[in-house]
């Protein structure tokens, strides 16, 4: 018998493939349908139609939806049911306002950070993004949107930040998607300074365009929400 104090070499194995559970699929789905305004603000979400529309069972579909009241995209309301939540303008000013704190300082670190290979990768995004403006793709103004503010997160190098930011981000975009084509082109023109900025390594700079970049933001959506149509 082998002295317990032995230990045997093993091979390195693979990591186990493990699938995304069904319930989190579900509410992945659910979210993404909020985000991008299938699902729209105060609608009653009905368990058995987004199980059929999803092709699941409504046992995923509940607890997905649990799952989302918890994370604040859904309001369950006794003997009434879900609903898809409506954000109110102090949780929309509390959002953007962490976000303009989170993006100025990522704009500056990315600046400082800049290689000529992340600042392509900005301008490819740039382009993108004038295209679906161009088209007047909402969709793709809030994907590309959404891309290109990843991207200068990324470059900032900040794990932390990162980790703060991916807390909001998806709110964000939910946020975003109604103002989209309200900031258009003008919002793009703001882009192309900060990638101007970030190139030249200015990051003093690039962090204030940031700032006045996320704070026009904040301010649309604000008058939207004051002047609903």
């Amino acid at each position: 018998m082998p002295d317990s104090t032995t230990r045997r070499t093993r091979a390195v194995r693979q990591p186990l493939e493990r699938p995304v559970p069904l319930r989190q699929a579900v509410t992945d789905v659910i979210s993404d349908m909020i985000i991008n305004g299938e699902l729209q603000p105060g609608e009653h979400l009905v368990e058995q139609e987004l199980a059929a529309q999803l092709g699941v069972s409504r046992q995923p579909v509940r607890e997905a939806l649990q799952r989302l009241h918890a994370e604040g995209w859904v309001d369950l309301r006794p003997a009434l049911g879900a609903f898809v939540h409506s954000p109110t303008p102090k949780e929309a000013d509390e959002l953007l306002g962490a976000r303009t704190l989170l993006e100025a300082e990522s704009a500056r670190l990315a600046a400082v950070n800049a290689t000529p290979e992340t600042v392509e990768q900005l301008w490819k995004l740039q382009a993108t993004g004038e295209q679906a403006v161009a088209k007047d793709d909402e969709a793709g103004m809030v994907a590309a949107n959404a891309a290109l503010h990843q991207h200068i997160l990324t470059m900032s190098g900040n794990k932390i930040m990162a980790e703060l930011i991916g807390m909001v981000d998806r709110r964000v975009r939910w946020y975003y998607r109604p103002i989209a084509r309200a900031r258009g082109k003008e919002a793009w023109d703001e882009h192309r300074e900060l990638i101007e900025t970030i190139a030249s390594g200015n990051g003093r700079r690039a962090g204030e365009l940031m700032r006045k970049h996320t704070e026009r933001t904040r301010k649309i959506y604000e008058q939207r929400a004051a002047s609903p149509e």
